[in-house]
Order: C-alpha cells, then structure tokens, then sequence
C-alpha cells in the first residue's frame, strides 16, 4: 500500500458485493501530444552526468524512472523534454527537514531509448 502515495491519479473504488471485493481503479488524465507515457516503454538509461547529479542533489534513479513513466512531459530547452514529479520525503536535507521531494528530469526521447541528461531535485 505504500506505492498509493507516488500516484497522482485519484482513486476510485468500485465495490463488487457478489465476490466481497473491492477494485481500486486509477483514472489517468490524458495529456495532449503524442507522448503518452503509459504506453511509452522504452528503455531509460541516466547519462553519467545525470547520475552525478542525482548523488549530488539527494535524487534516486527510480524516482527518475517513476517521474518519466508516470508524469505528463513538457517541452524544454534544446527539443528535450522534462517531467516533474512528488515525493513523499519527511528526511532531513542540508541540515533543514522536508516533506517532500520534486524529481525533474531533463531527458532527449530517441528511437530506441530515453537518454536522461540531467536530473533537478527540489525540497519544500
């Protein structure tokens, strides 16, 4: 049940008596453009720049992975593209304690693969 906090999709709960059981569906907002990252399964491999980065800045290569698989992308500089996503943190960072941690990955989507060049990490 813990993965129900990385989700940004909202819940619903359909009750089936006949079986006593209950389905959780989760209703995805279909983003415009051609990229839908659900259906999107290419390989995705973190640049060594974007690794460094992700030691430096408190990020993890899940959360990347997560973030790309999961959040609507945007177009940014240089025809890349970049998603952002939340994460439940509640840590301590520089000294400073935090709730959450945004995940924003910067990343090229070639023909056979998703090459992340660098990863930007937020905490509030």
């Amino acid at each position: 049940m813990q993965d129900l906090c990385f989700l940004n999709e909202a819940p619903k709960f359909i009750a089936t008596p006949e079986k006593g059981e209950v389905l959780v569906l989760y209703e995805k907002k279909i983003t415009r453009g051609k990229y839908n990252q659900r259906e999107n399964l290419k390989p995705i491999r973190l640049s060594n720049h974007a690794r460094d980065q992700l030691r430096r800045r408190g990020g993890m290569e899940r959360e990347v992975i997560e973030a790309i698989r999961s959040s609507p992308w945007e177009p940014a500089d240089q025809g890349r593209f970049a998603c952002r996503k939340n994460f439940p943190y509640c840590l301590e960072w520089n000294r400073k304690i935090y709730d959450t941690k945004q995940v924003r990955p910067i990343f090229v989507d070639e023909p056979n693969e998703i090459v992340v060049v660098t990863v930007y990490t937020y905490f509030f």
